[in-house]
């Protein structure tokens, strides 16, 4: 004897058909949130100087073994931002100024989609992605540290 057939699921919605529904001030929640929590962040920089010593804590790395991370000068390069001086931004740290440049866009982008009302989807980095990072920070730091790199300290 055969058993009874269960009826047809109905089809699953599509991941972005929600967030369509929503009001706009709903999708734009979070990327305002973000950026405001961004422009907090850069206002702090901006208005407490990291030239002066004190006000932050020091990098283990360059205080342990006077090597410069990857990060080394960032906070110096986000108060130059701050300030619209490009130029001093990427003599403290270029890695940095790039890595701010990438999240605006991706912020942007993400900001323009939710508005829409269409799908957000972010980057999905492979494996190979972060390997390659990776050693671009490993370049990035071991060149900042030899004598001809000296171009690349804070």
């Amino acid at each position: 004897m055969n058993a009874p057939v269960a009826p047809p699921r109905p089809a699953a919605p599509r991941p972005g058909a929600p967030a369509a529904r929503r009001g706009p001030l709903r999708r734009l929640a979070a990327p305002l949130g973000t950026a405001a929590a961004a422009a907090a962040a850069f206002g702090y920089v901006g208005a407490v100087d990291p030239n002066h010593p004190g006000h932050y804590p020091v990098c283990p790395l360059l205080h342990l073994t006077g090597l410069f991370c990857p990060a080394c000068g960032g906070l110096r390069s986000a108060h130059a931002v701050a300030h619209g001086e490009l130029p001093a931004a990427l003599g403290a740290n270029a890695v940095a100024v790039l890595a701010y440049a990438v999240c605006a866009v991706f912020w942007a982008v993400w900001t323009v989609r939710a508005a829409r009302g269409l799908p957000i989807a972010g980057p999905r980095p492979r494996p190979v992605h972060w390997w390659a990072l990776a050693a671009a920070l490993a370049l990035f730091t071991l060149v900042r540290n030899l004598p001809f790199g000296a171009f690349l300290r804070p």
